[in-house]
């Protein structure tokens, strides 16, 4: 049974398919059209997908949507009767809904001659993330949670899991949600573009929680762990808001109010130099959305008595409040999926889909390496075309195809202070690079992110950079240990460790790290223990391949930014080009 699952007409668009139930290729629209978060119909990712696994899309038996625009009907109308919104705040609504019906004509035009005559479904959106988190988690009996900003019309969806089975056990419905909440106050403190919530999660660590009272105002946590938000700080609920979904980068206007400025004071300008006042504001609403998500949490495991928990939804991006979950509840295990955001429903959807025809529950997730890959005889092609600029660069290239001393090399000039750009073999699927698509540098030099900085990614100063560590070495470094394989849980680093590697401690002693197995990525383990044989120390300074730019897909792409940034070293599969000098 072939079965596509789709995110569309929404940010992160993309597409995931499933063979007899078995995962087998799944890739963001954002990666071929270069543009962040791009928004609208993910037919590149289908024709990848549908390639990757030598299909036609005649030959899908179902389509699975990660939307139902049906689903709470009656809610949504027993909403406008009460409410009585803005007129054009209902247009809006009815008219995505128009564009989102279309799906069969989208896939006619992208995919002429290859007419689907298989089964077209609609699966409620937080139904899909549930799906995308336990149906591919390790686990047989688990808390299931889905929070974001809306979708279906619910902002959050908790249930418990047994085996193939999901049980919805409550929701929390629209107008409320802790997404919006995040996202309103992101905007308010200056960063407006769709998906800047983690720049407030990474700047949270630099104040105190002065203003977290205020906030207790703004989101109200109720007796059975769900939560409500003072409706009077937004505007989503009531008035359209100016937004874009469709082929492009992904847009929204304002969710606050004004009364959230007379609350607050004057949000911060985009120019605006951060203030302490600033600091601890994002302090607080990390603060406050902790509190939030742990009163949620902490009532769902004492409700089912279950050890663990699957998480997802954007919210569940928040990898800061991920990483406390063992330390402040009850759970024992906490599985986040690689795409927990609006992209990862793709793969929900399909997985529903799969679980309602009757199939078992057989696939776990246990890497991120669905997308894209190149052969040496492609990555030649493309050095013998751009001979002319790699030599005009000033570069040398060598072909190392002994694994073992391509990764020693590779260590050595890591070691020695060089940024690298690593690009093997397939594309990580959802946000994070895991060492495939990544720039890798040494984790010991505490200038190592000014260098960044200054030579490719030039990017707000307060945003840290994460470490790949062995997976056996975690107990030695930090101050837990578990498979964190996503990079979507931050632990303490141990406090007699972090002088060792401030490039990737953050500044409250904290490292959002990437366990790395040899079994699911060997030749990036090769590369971090040939450095841990050189330095003692069993992990490097991970960050994504790019600049300003969506993660890098294809080899040519890779080549381009070592070129026009100040990168020392390319090693693109089994080839090397390294600066002089």
């Amino acid at each position: 049974m072939i079965i596509l699952g789709l995110n569309a007409f929404h940010g992160d668009s993309s597409a995931a398919l499933l063979k007899d139930g078995v995962l087998v290729a799944a890739v963001e629209e954002e990666r071929f059209r270069r543009i962040k978060h791009w928004a609208g119909f993910p037919s590149q990712s289908i024709a990848y997908c549908l390639k990757e696994a030598g299909l036609t899309l005649a030959d899908v038996d179902h389509i699975a949507l990660n939307q139902d625009s049906s689903a709470h009907f009656g809610r949504k109308l027993a909403y406008l009767i009460k409410s009585r919104p803005d007129p054009r705040f209902v247009l809006q609504r009815l008219t995505n809904r128009k564009k989102r019906s279309g799906t069969r004509e989208f896939l006619a035009e992208a995919f002429p001659g290859e007419e689907f005559q298989g089964t077209l479904h609609n699966i409620e959106h937080h139904l899909c993330h549930l799906y995308s988190a336990y149906y591919v988690s390790p686990f047989n009996e688990a808390v299931a949670l889905s929070v974001d900003g809306f979708g279906d019309f619910s902002s959050a969806a908790w249930g418990t899991g047994t085996g193939s089975n999901i049980s919805i056990d409550g929701r929390v419905f629209f107008p409320h949600s802790l997404g919006i909440f995040y996202q309103a106050l992101t905007q308010y403190l200056g960063f407006p573009h769709y998906g800047d919530e983690y720049k407030v999660m990474g700047l949270a660590p630099y104040g105190k929680p002065t203003q977290v009272d205020k906030l207790r105002k703004i989101v109200r946590l109720k007796e059975d762990g769900s939560f409500e938000l003072d409706l009077r700080y937004f505007r989503h609920h009531k008035e359209e808001i100016p937004h874009q979904w469709l082929n492009g980068s992904p847009e929204i206007g304002d969710l606050f109010s004004p009364e959230l400025e007379d609350l607050l004071g004057p949000r911060r300008a985009k120019a605006e130099t951060l203030s302490e006042d600033h600091r601890n504001l994002a302090r607080s609403v990390q603060a406050m959305y902790e509190e939030a998500f742990f009163h949620l949490i902490t009532k769902l495991q004492t409700r089912t008595g279950r050890t663990d928990i699957a998480l997802s939804g954007g919210c569940a991006a928040n990898s800061v409040a991920n990483g406390k979950v063992r330390r402040q509840t009850n759970f024992k295990r906490v599985y986040v999926q690689s795409a927990a955001g609006d992209a990862g429903g793709a793969i929900g959807a399909a997985f529903a889909v799969w679980h309602n025809q009757g199939g078992p529950r057989t696939f776990v997730m246990d890497h991120a390496y669905w997308g894209p890959h190149y052969s040496a005889g492609e990555i030649a092609a493309l050095m013998d075309a751009r001979k002319a600029d790699i030599e005009a660069a000033g570069c040398d290239v060598a072909v190392v195809t002994d694994e073992t001393e391509l990764c020693r090399r590779t260590a050595e000039l890591v070691a020695d202070g060089k940024v690298v750009g690593w690009f093997q073999g397939r594309l990580e699927w959802g946000p994070r690079a895991l060492g495939n698509r990544s720039i890798v540098c040494d984790p010991r030099r505490a200038d190592m992110k000014e260098i960044l900085n200054a030579k490719i990614k030039r990017r707000e100063s307060f945003r840290p950079f994460a470490p790949s560590v062995l997976d056996t070495a975690v107990p030695e470094w930090f101050e837990e240990d578990d498979a964190v394989p996503f990079m979507m849980q931050v632990f303490q680093i141990r406090e007699d460790r972090r002088a060792k590697i401030p490039a990737v401690t953050h500044v409250d002693g904290s490292g959002r790290l990437q366990t790395v197995n040899r079994g699911t990525n060997p030749r990036y383990y090769g590369l971090i223990e040939a450095y841990r044989d050189i330095t003692g120390v069993p992990m490097v300074l991970n960050t994504s391949f790019n600049e300003n730019e969506p993660v890098v897909c294809q080899p040519r792409e890779a080549l381009d930014c070592f070129l026009r940034t100040r990168m020392d070293l390319l090693v693109l599969g089994d080839t090397m080009i390294t600066r002089r000098g």
